[in-house]
C-alpha cells in the first residue's frame, strides 16, 4: 500500500508518495492551487490516487514551535475537509513543524539557485513530512511498548 503526502502552500501543493513497503519517500512533484481552483486540484490528486494506487494520504499540518496551530494550519484544515468529502480514503494530518525549513536547508546545501529552490521546495518539504510519518510509524511498529508509556 502506497502512501501520498501533501504539503499545503499558499499557492502550490508539494506531493510526494511512499514505496509499496512504506519505508521510503519520493517527491513526484507539486502542483498550481487556490480556493478558487479546488475542485480542479481536488481532481488531479484523485487521479494521483488512482495512479499510485494510494490507500492513505498524509496532510502536513503547520505549528509554531509551541504546537499551537495558526491561520495557516486553519487553511489546512479546511482544504482536508473538502477533500475528505470527495475522496473514500483515510487521510492523516501530521505535524509538520520544520519541514519547509529542512527542505529550503538541503537545497541550499546543494547550492541551488534561489529561482529552482522555489520550484522544488514544496516538492521536498512534503517528502520530508512523508518520510518523517513513514520512519514514526514504523518506530511505533517496532516499539509497541513506548506508545504506552
Amino acid at each position: 500500500m502506497r502512501v501520498l503526502s501533501l504539503d499545503l502552500g499558499d499557492k502550490s501543493i508539494g506531493l510526494a508518495v511512499s514505496d509499496l513497503s512504506q519505508t521510503v519517500a519520493q517527491g513526484i512533484g507539486q502542483m498550481r492551487w487556490s480556493n478558487s481552483t479546488l475542485n480542479e486540484s481536488i481532481d488531479q490528486i484523485r487521479k494521483l490516487l488512482s495512479q499510485h494506487k494510494v490507500k492513505k494520504i498524509v496532510v502536513g499540518l503547520p505549528k509554531n514551535m509551541k504546537g499551537e496551530e495558526g491561520w495557516q494550519a486553519k487553511k489546512v484544515r479546511s482544504f482536508v475537509k473538502d477533500l475528505s468529502a470527495r475522496i473514500n480514503i483515510p487521510i492523516i494530518l501530521f505535524d509538520e513543524r520544520l519541514s519547509t525549513a529542512a527542505a529550503e536547508r538541503v537545497l541550499k546545501e546543494a547550492k541551488v539557485s534561489f529561482s529552482k529552490r522555489k520550484k522544488v521546495r514544496d516538492k521536498l518539504a512534503a517528502t520530508v513530512i512523508l518520510q518523517n510519518y513513514l520512519d514514526s510509524q514504523k518506530y511505533l511498529k517496532d516499539n509497541p511498548l513506548d506508545s504506552f508509556l
